[in-house]
C-alpha cells in the first residue's frame, strides 16, 4: 500500500509541477484540479468495485470463458516476472469481503472455487476503471483536461494493469489446485 501511495504521491507532486512551470493555470487552480482528478480516479475506482461486488458470484464463475487465461498468456507473465511482484500490488478485495493476499483454507475446494470468483470479479473490476478513468478528461477545460486529467488517467490506468496481471498470474495456478482436488475427492468416493 506504501509503495501505491507513493507512486500517487509522486505523480501529482509531478503533474503539480509541470502545470505549475508551463503556466496552464492558477497556481491553486492547478492544485485543485490535480487534487480533484485524484479523487475523482479513487471514486469512481470505488464505484465499480462496489458495483461488481454486487453482481451474483455464478456470472464469475470457474469456467467462465470469459476469464480463460491462455498458455499463451501465462508465458508473458513468465517474462513479465509476474511472480516477483505480485505481493507488493495493493489488494482490497478484504474490503468488499475477501481478501485474496494469501490462501487462507488451502484445503477447502470451496475455498478455492470462491478465491477464483474472487479473482474474476477483480479482473473485471480493473479492466473497466481503464476507459472510466479516463471520464475526468470531459469535466477540465481546455488544455488542463490534457495536461492534467490526461496524466492522472495514464497513472490511474498503470496501476489497475498490476492488479490485472496478477490476478489473472495466480487464476490458473488455483484452478489447477481446484482440479486436483476435485479428483482427489473423485478417488476418495
Amino acid at each position: 500500500m506504501k509503495l501505491y501511495l507513493s507512486v500517487i504521491g509522486a505523480a501529482m507532486l509531478l503533474i503539480s509541477a509541470v502545470n505549475l512551470v508551463l503556466h496552464t493555470a492558477a497556481w491553486y487552480n492547478v492544485i485543485i484540479a490535480v487534487v480533484l482528478c485524484t479523487a475523482a480516479q479513487f471514486a469512481l475506482d470505488g464505484l465499480i468495485a462496489i458495483l461488481i461486488n454486487k453482481m451474483p458470484d455464478r456470472w464469475f464463475g470457474v469456467d467462465n470463458p470469459l476469464y480463460h487465461v491462455s498458455p499463451a498468456e501465462e508465458k508473458l507473465y513468465k517474462k513479465l516476472k509476474v511472480r516477483n511482484w505480485k505481493d507488493k500490488v495493493w489488494e482490497l478485495g478484504g474490503l468488499g469481503g475477501f481478501s485474496k493476499k494469501k490462501l487462507v483454507q488451502p484445503d477447502s475446494p470451496e475455498y478455492i472455487e470462491k478465491f477464483i470468483i474472487e479473482c474474476n470479479k477483480g479482473v473485471l473490476t480493473h479492466r473497466l476503471s481503464y476507459p472510466i478513468g479516463f471520464l475526468p478528461m470531459v469535466f477540465l477545460p481546455g488544455v488542463c483536461a490534457f495536461s492534467i486529467a490526461l496524466p492522472v488517467a495514464a497513472v490511474n490506468l498503470f496501476l489497475n494493469i498490476l492488479p490485472t496481471l496478477a490476478l489473472r498470474y495466480n487464476t490458473p495456478k488455483l484452478k489447477k489446485m481446484l482440479r486436483r482436488m476435485r479428483r482427489n475427492a473423485e478417488k476418495v468416493i
